[in-house]
């Protein structure tokens, strides 16, 4: 018969041993579940969409044909407002990020060529804003663009905000 001595107390008891394997186990499941679960809950409950609003730009009188206005909305976009026309509606005015969808460098207008041009990798976007040459063409990227109206000789632009 062994003797209370010869005991070994060191090594675990497979009843620990157990519960150090089925803890682990648990803890694992529950991590993955709640990654699983929160990921469902996102696809199922999306963001709301931002709020939007009107906000004033300035005087269509104080903007010439050809000249381009920037303009940094509340929620941080660059906009350049480019006045087109000479009829003094919201049909001479068109609204375009100024930051290129390629790698985000800031675009400006150049009157002489009717183009928006990135001069970080050469891209050039029409007057519209679609993309004519450089890797924004070759991508099929736009700059977006940005509703606005006229009121009272009052040029206005719809931005989010927040």
């Amino acid at each position: 018969m062994a003797d209370a001595t010869d005991v070994d107390l060191s090594a675990p008891s497979p009843d620990r041993r157990s519960f150090l394997a089925a803890s682990t186990m648990a803890c694992g499941l529950t991590a993955g579940y709640g990654l699983f679960g929160g990921l469902a809950a996102r696809y199922l409950y999306p963001a709301h969409p931002l709020e939007r609003t009107w906000l004033y730009v300035g005087r269509v009188a104080d903007l010439s044909p050809g000249e381009t206005v920037d303009f940094e909305t509340p929620a941080g976009q660059r906009v350049a407002i480019t006045r087109h026309g000479e009829a003094g509606g919201v049909e001479d005015f068109i609204a375009l990020s100024s930051i290129c969808p390629h790698l985000g460098c800031k675009v400006h207008w150049q009157a002489p060529q009717q183009r928006f041009f990135c001069p970080c990798h050469n891209g050039a976007f029409d007057a519209q804003g679609v993309a004519k040459e450089g890797p924004p063409h070759d991508a099929n990227q736009s700059l977006a663009r940005f509703p606005m109206q006229v009121e009272n000789g009052l040029l206005f632009i719809e931005v989010s905000v927040g």
